[in-house]
């Protein structure tokens, strides 16, 4: 391709990129630019990434690859951009992704506008007390293994602007660099830490499951966050066929169900005789099982709902001992409200919206390191646990804005 060939790109498109990977802040690539440091000089920065785009000459840097631990062990590799590679993706993504967000499925919520992870476990549970059955599925490394050609297949087929298929593919094939310094080239995937990536993602998907679904099998409904999905089933012997049927149709567009997340689940409750060995399963930080549920008449019955994973937990339980907070008896109640409230915040907006009471042993949790830390701080606490914790008790009647959780009335006991 004429690589001095003139493309018709807004400098206005490239700003509003720049504002918005501002926003969403995250870490330097591989030249060790942060954010901050781009914007010193951020009207020169931002005027050669249009140059080079403009004139075909833009070519992304390799993509810092960094190790992320995974709830249930191993790594996930994230593909860390520069900050101006983010830009130049942002610049493509915001002319890119309208073009086909208007075709994707109502049911495919994930890293789309509009729609969360919680209208997809909303939707889920609504769709368990209609239907007996579940296959869940996962796929194994889905942004590693995506197929380049079949990809670009689908990209043409929404867009005929020339720059914007030639940076796509250039991306695609911008190798790792490794926490060593080598250089690892790539011939499939799209790096999960791109802005363009869940774009892409979404995009391969909807040819490869969510348009085949409703070819194949209009009438069983299903939610797909990204790589995670659940299908609705009315029977077992349909969840069997459609599991084999959907086994060859990703190993047909190369990719590979995850065989440890993938199964048929009854869901059973008061209504549902059966018998299954499978029962429960996890969606999007949540485990849908049968649960002792209360109705509006005060009468108990088992009902099939989500709650906060155990998974879910323990990573939570981690984090607040990763903060470590008798460390810091050097700081204010205050200071550890402005340091982890966020944290504690979001936990409670996400996990809280079903069956919340499964939430409260991390909150507590999250008492029991506050009061460790009121013990480390304060020496007529240090060796009398009870009055510590009638001291934090107090604390948190008197101000129960302090802290998310204690506006929930999740407070040290008083004894």
């Amino acid at each position: 391709m004429d690589k001095t060939k003139s493309y018709e790109i807004s400098k206005h498109t490239v700003w509003e990129a720049y504002e918005r990977v501002k926003a969403n802040k995250g870490a330097a690539g591989v030249d060790e630019e942060s954010i901050q440091k781009f914007e010193v000089n951020h009207k020169a920065n931002l005027f050669k990434i249009w140059n080079r785009m403009s004139s075909g000459s833009y070519f992304p840097p390799p993509v810092k690859a960094v190790e992320i631990p995974k709830k249930n062990g191993g790594v996930r590799i994230l593909g860390i951009p520069t900050v101006s590679d983010r830009i130049a993706q942002m610049t493509v993504k915001l002319i890119f992704e309208p073009m086909v967000e208007s075709i994707f499925h109502h049911d495919s919520y994930g890293y789309r506008p509009g729609k969360s992870a919680i209208d997809a476990v909303r939707v889920t549970r609504t769709r368990c007390w209609r239907n007996d059955w579940v296959l869940e599925f996962d796929i194994k490394g889905l942004f590693d293994n995506i197929d380049h050609g079949l990809l670009m297949k689908a990209v043409k087929k929404h867009t005929d602007c020339v720059w914007i298929i030639l940076y796509i593919e250039r991306w695609l094939r911008a190798p790792f660099q490794m926490k060593n310094g080598d250089i690892v080239e790539r011939n499939s995937g799209t790096p999960q830490g791109g802005v363009i990536s869940p774009v892409l993602a979404n995009l391969f998907m909807h040819y490869t499951f969510d348009k085949w679904m409703g070819i194949q099998h209009p009438h069983n409904s299903w939610a797909r966050y990204a790589d995670d999905a659940v299908i609705h089933c009315r029977t077992k012997e349909e969840a069997e066929r459609l599991l084999e049927q959907l086994r060859n149709r990703f190993n047909a567009c190369k990719l590979e169900l995850h065989p440890d997340k993938t199964r048929i689940v009854y869901c059973k409750d008061d209504d549902r005789k059966g018998e299954h060995s499978e029962i429960k399963f996890d969606f999007l930080g949540y485990t849908f099982r049968p649960r002792r549920s209360k109705n509006r008449f005060g009468k108990y019955f088992i009902n099939f709902t989500p709650a906060v994973s155990n998974k879910a937990c323990k990573v939570m339980r981690q984090t607040i001992r990763g903060w470590r907070m008798h460390l810091k008896s050097d700081v204010a109640i205050d200071d550890l409200s402005r340091m982890f409230n966020a944290s504690i915040r979001g936990w409670i907006n996400y996990y809280g919206h079903f069956y919340k009471s499964q939430l409260y042993p991390v909150l507590c949790h999250m008492n029991d390191a506050l009061i460790h830390w009121a013990r480390r701080k304060y020496k007529k606490l240090e060796r009398h646990k009870t009055r510590a914790i009638n001291w934090m008790g107090r604390l948190a009647k008197n101000l129960p804005k302090l802290f998310a959780h204690w506006q929930m009335g999740i407070l040290p006991a008083i004894g």
